[in-house]
């Protein structure tokens, strides 16, 4: 048929429904087997707990020694809540750095190099699919055919098709799209009969809405659906490992990976990209250690059974308003929340190498990104208790906002802390005060106010170990395992001490953004979902200050503030006004390819992509330095497969039927 636009069906008011969920007993068992299951998620929460409780006690002594005031009650409050949090992410490094080190699968506890088996007889058919809004034509259609030559490579290109789900609203860059398509389809011969181009003239429901119109329309023709980002790249075996994978575990609805940024220019963005390379591994190796098979979605990079996700997946409209009413924004969380709900397993593969991503290339456009994530992770607090979840979907939830949250809790800390700090200071030689020994004797007796100095003391020690132990862990794993992929250990020293001075410099800045968005997210503020420019670009000094003024101000006089009425207490402050202070400077300088470049030169963060390229990130460089010759005429729309109509229900949030299985 031709490919006329269509758009879904899914504003249709439709009756949520109950769905029922699977028969695991009836599915054959997977490969994947998960030893001691109950066990990890035991050991992790007693020693998440422990560690929490210890924190939240010391504070808590600490602020008793001369009576809790109203404002004092209020700061341990928000510690608890701070702690809690940093004490959840230490112990998923631990037991990521473990298993790294012992070279053991986190959801096997088998070694590594047995974990793929790379002989398995694809008998699937899978669908690429990259959906796409008002992005860089010339970059998109460059990473997807990259991916596609990728996979030809391998010599299993038949089991697959590829799709390109334009929900593009600007009609200039979607003539842009159809003439680089027809251009790409030129090129590629024959192999265009498996790749197809679909423009949705209203993206309803955002990203949602396309992928959901997609599987409406031709998911029967598929067993799975691999999803990719308009940034994403991916390598053949990366692709082929996935639908293996998926295969040899039936009761897996979906599998994640975890992308690695690449192709990063500026500092900042090489700054991100080598931290993530550095760190993600470990943490993603714990993470899935008690995860198991109750994993999370991230929304792109990932595998996922297409019928699974037709029958549970369907997501409603939250009533109410902004934030916690409307479209659910965050849809990847609740996805892999419903698909677990369903019974079907949701996995993480912390090890599986080829699968990429590209990430914003300065602070402004990384905070810009966050933004939009503030919004659908503090979505999901309206929906804790949806009816049927797993417990740990549930902590998805939570750990996700509290992600953000945590910056206006931490701005809350120690603005709180300030004002006692400066009453504290205002009152230091009161310390006279009436006290009764009888009725008849009045006397009045000095009270000192009591210091405990060495507690204090084990509390920053402890707080420090828990915040920076992961990095020193995830240099350590580095050091073992991947050395000659960084550049060796010169390079490796040289980068991690750039980039934890680096970090501790802009945690302020980011705290300050962060907590500005919680707060406009709850006041209702609407979120713009425009396209992510990742190329690299030196913002303007206007554009810096711009976005910075008003914090750098507001830091100015806090810090003069808080010198005259208690200097001791500015000097603790000072990592945290610094940062504030040099807010623009920082946004700009960062944001240098310049300075990307030196890094580059003197072998600061060197990542394992510019020691031994991917072949296909040097097919994808190759490609984006092609030019294309302007077409004679503009490009018509691309044919599409005929549909195949498969409804989507929309799924109850509320209610869930008994399990009539055993729950895992």
């Amino acid at each position: 048929m031709s490919g006329t636009q269509m758009t879904s069906n899914n504003s249709t008011e439709r009756e949520p429904i109950v769905s029922k969920p699977i028969n695991r007993d009836l599915l054959p068992e997977n490969q994947i087997q998960l030893p001691g299951e109950s066990l990890r998620r035991i050991v992790y929460a007693i020693l998440t707990v422990i560690t929490a409780i210890t924190g939240v006690y010391m504070m808590y002594d600490i602020l008793s020694a001369n009576g809790i005031t109203m404002l004092e009650a209020v700061i341990l409050i928000l510690f608890a809540i701070s702690f809690c949090w940093i004490s959840t992410a230490f112990w998923s490094a631990v037991f990521g750095f473990v298993l790294l080190m012992l070279r053991l699968d986190p959801l096997t506890l088998k070694p590594i190099d047995s974990f793929y088996d790379d002989a398995l007889p694809i008998t699937t058919r899978t669908a690429v699919v990259m959906p796409i809004y008002n992005e860089d034509t010339h970059r998109v259609i460059a990473g997807f055919e990259a991916t596609l030559n990728s996979l030809v490579a391998t010599g299993e290109i038949e089991h697959f098709d590829f799709y390109m789900l334009s929900d593009t609203t600007k009609l200039d860059i979607a003539q842009r799209e159809r003439n680089q398509w027809k251009q790409f389809t030129d090129r590629i011969g024959d192999l265009s009969k498996q790749t197809f181009y679909r423009r949705r003239e209203k993206n309803l429901h955002r990203k949602v809405g396309n992928i959901a119109e997609f599987l409406q329309r031709w998911g029967k023709n598929y067993d799975h659906m691999i999803v990719l980002d308009a940034d994403s790249v991916m390598s053949g075996t990366c692709l082929l490992r996935m639908v293996r994978t998926m295969q040899a575990n039936p009761r897996a609805g979906l599998i994640q990976t975890v992308p690695i940024p690449v192709r990063q220019t500026t500092f900042f963005g090489r700054f991100v990209q080598f931290a993530a390379v550095l760190y993600s591994p470990m943490l993603a190796t714990g993470i899935a250690f008690w995860q198991t098979g109750a994993a999370n979605y991230w929304g792109h990079n990932a595998i996922i059974r297409v019928q699974a996700f037709l029958d549970h997946c369907g997501l409603p409209t939250l009533p109410g308003k902004a934030p916690f009413g409307g479209d659910i924004l965050s849809h990847d969380f609740v996805e892999a929340a419903m698909l677990r709900r369903a019974g079907w397993d949701v996995f993480l593969l912390a090890d599986l190498e080829g699968s990429y991503e590209e990430v914003p290339c300065n602070i402004i456009d990384y905070a810009t990104r966050d933004r939009r994530w503030v919004q659908g992770n503090i979505q999901h607090l309206g929906i804790l208790d949806a009816g049927g979840l797993h417990p740990i979907s549930r902590l998805h939830f939570l750990l996700g906002a509290t992600a953000y949250i945590s910056s206006l809790i931490w701005l809350l800390m120690l603005v709180l802390s300030t004002a006692d700090a400066v009453v504290r200071a205002l009152h230091s030689n009161e310390y006279f005060r009436t006290s009764t020994q009888t009725v008849e004797h009045f006397i009045s007796m000095p009270e000192w106010p009591i210091a405990k100095t060495g507690l204090i003391i084990a509390l920053i020690v402890m707080t420090t170990i828990l915040l920076l132990f992961p990095k020193v862990m995830g240099i350590i794993s580095t050091m073992a395992h991947r050395r000659e992929q960084f550049g060796g250990t010169k390079a490796i020293i040289r980068g991690t001490l750039v980039e934890t001075a680096f970090a501790v410099l802009i945690a302020p800045i980011m705290m300050a953004f962060h907590a500005y968005f919680v707060v406009s997210v709850l006041l209702g503020f609407k979120v713009n979902w425009d396209a992510q420019d990742r190329e690299g670009r030196l913002l303007s000094w206007s554009e810096s200050f711009a976005r910075t003024w008003r914090t750098t101000i507001v830091a100015l006089l806090w810090g003069y503030m808080t010198f005259t009425y208690a200097p001791i207490f500015f000097w603790w402050l000072m990592p945290i006004l610094t940062g504030l202070v040099l807010a623009a400077p920082i946004v700009r300088y960062s944001s240098s390819l310049t300075l990307g470049e030196d890094c580059r030169k003197h072998s600061i963060f060197v990542s394992p992509d510019e020691t031994n390229e991917d072949p296909v990130l040097a097919d994808l460089k190759r490609l984006l330095e092609m030019e294309y010759p302007a077409l004679e005429a503009p490009a018509g729309i691309p044919d599409l497969p005929p549909d195949d109509w498969s409804e989507m229900p929309e799924q109850d949030m509320e209610e869930y039927p008994p399990r009539d299985y055993t729950w895992q």
